[in-house]
Formats: C-alpha cells, structure tokens, sequence
C-alpha cells in the first residue's frame, strides 16, 4: 500500500481557493460537494468525480482551477465520472460512482 500525497493534494486545494472537509481511504471531500477527488493507484494522479447533481456549468471553473495548479505541482488531476450519494441506513450514505 503506497503513501497518499494528502498534504500536496492540501496545498493545491487551498491554492485553488477552497478547502478539505474529510479525507478517508482514497477519497478526498472537499468543503463543497459538487465534486470529490480520488487518488489513482499512481502517486502523482487524481481523478475528480463530479456529484450528479452538480450544474456542470458551475463546477467547470472550479475543475479548470485546480488542474491548472495541480500542473504547477507536477500532479496531474484528471475528470472521471459523476458519483451519487445514497443513503444507507439511518446514520450512513454510500457512495456509487457511474460513468
């Protein structure tokens, strides 16, 4: 199991004006939650899944941001997919990620 560049991907966030609400495992929550970061099995990649029902338009920018300061750090943050939070029990959500 490989180190996460957690503080990296902290410091890029921050730089892009915004701010790490939760991080677990390989993902990264984000004080907003019109998307999410995900680290790639590679150090030095992650991947941005945007929420489902995010208004694309509004979120572009924000995307565009903090991959033009990942570049600068030589990271590479890269768009995949949408993901879905669903609930799951009382006290629990789970996430599902799609294309």
């Amino acid at each position: 199991m490989s180190l996460k560049p957690l503080g990296m991907v902290k410091t890029i966030v921050e730089a892009a004006g915004m701010g790490i609400s939760y991080a677990y495992d390989d993902l990264v929550f984000l004080d907003h939650n019109s998307f999410l970061l995900q680290f790639a099995d590679n150090g030095g990649e992650v991947t941005i899944h945007v929420n489902s029902e995010a208004d694309e338009a509004l979120v572009r920018p924000d995307i565009e941001r903090l991959q033009d300061v990942a570049c600068n750090q030589n990271m590479q943050f890269s768009r995949g997919g949408l993901y879905t939070l669903v609930p799951d029990g009382e006290s629990s959500i789970r996430i599902e990620f799609s294309e």
